[in-house]
């Protein structure tokens, strides 16, 4: 198993940003495709965006294409979310999650998809 450590999250105004860092272990980090997501209270889990194992690809949810971007560092073993002009409704938990068993261009949306997930950062977005 891989254990993932996600770290970042706080209270920000809206219009702010904020950098969540994924950190995983247990196995080396280029192997997996790594996905952000995010759960309101009282909603389900949502997807956020996707970065393949490569790097070269990413996905991102309509509701935050254009203001997140993700990106990873294979040599600090740590991949970023960077989140720019937060809103209110962005206001969730945030959870990393990886995928071990896929080619080096995937990218997924569904939580199913994924094999390991963090314990999640608390982002709140105040207006």
């Amino acid at each position: 198993q891989v254990q993932l450590v996600e770290s970042g999250g706080g209270l920000v105004q809206a219009g702010g940003s904020l950098r969540l860092s994924c950190a995983p272990s247990g196995r080396t980090f280029s192997s997996y495709a790594m996905g952000w997501f995010r759960q309101a209270p009282g909603k389900d889990r949502e997807f956020v965006g996707a970065i393949s194992r490569s790097g070269g690809n990413t996905y991102y949810a309509d509701s935050v294409k254009g203001r997140f971007t993700l990106s990873r560092d294979n040599a600090k073993n740590t991949v970023y979310l960077q989140m720019n002009s937060l809103k209110p409704e962005d206001t969730a938990v945030y959870y990393c999650a990886a995928n071990s068993q896929t080619n080096s261009r995937w990218v997924g949306a569904a939580p199913l998809e994924y094999d390991y997930w963090g314990q999640g950062t608390q982002v709140t977005v105040s207006s």
